[in-house]
């Protein structure tokens, strides 16, 4: 199968899943819990389309956490703002409530919030497969932001076990991923 007939099929199983409510519930929960006692302050993430996990609600409760903390060791949630010209992609300071707008692919994006520099990065998998490589939609934007983005972040996919990919050949420019999760727990790095 393609890339592209492969990227298709797998948004419509997961757009299909008739448990997707309960298993993004699992999946908050592990990323709850994957998160207790790491060091850092400011993560990016994603805001979900085309029926991806919503990261969000696990991170809000993660920036509570550290809202008593030294404004310095302030927990701060990025979101993606899609760089037209570089392809890549910056992120700003999101919270809830915070004023957004629709980016030239039509996907809400925090408006006039300051750039913040994730050390933490959870990126959507459609599909995943070992060795930490994901599918996306095809655009490159992550692999092209992580070749840049200075330090790189510690990258971890987020997905549900629907996505799993046991065949999957990536391509040269593929870069793995540090860990991902899904519904049933942390499925790289094994062991």
């Amino acid at each position: 199968m393609d890339r592209k007939a492969l990227r298709e099929a797998l948004v419509e199983q997961r757009l299909n899943l008739p448990d997707r409510l309960q298993r993004a519930d699992l999946l908050q929960r592990v990323m709850r819990i994957w998160l207790v006692g790491r060091p850092d302050t400011v993560i990016g993430a994603y805001w979900p389309i085309k029926g991806e996990f919503d990261p969000l609600p696990a991170l809000h409760r993660w920036k509570e956490d550290g809202e008593l903390l030294e404004e310095s060791q302030r927990k701060r949630i990025g979101l993606p703002v899609v760089d037209r010209v570089h392809k890549t992609l910056t992120f700003h300071a999101w919270y809830p409530g915070c004023p957004m707008e629709n980016d030239a692919y039509d996907i809400p994006k925090p408006k006039d919030t300051e750039l913040v520099v994730p050390t933490l990065l959870f990126v959507p998998c459609l599909g995943y497969a070992p060795g930490g490589y994901r599918l996306g939609y095809g655009g490159g934007f992550y692999d092209r932001t992580l070749a840049t983005l200075q330090p790189k972040p510690y990258t971890v996919g987020l997905g549900f076990t629907q996505g799993y990919l046991d065949d999957f050949e990536p391509a040269a420019h593929d870069i793995p991923l540090d860990a991902i999760l899904n519904d049933n727990g942390v499925v790289w790095p094994v062991g």
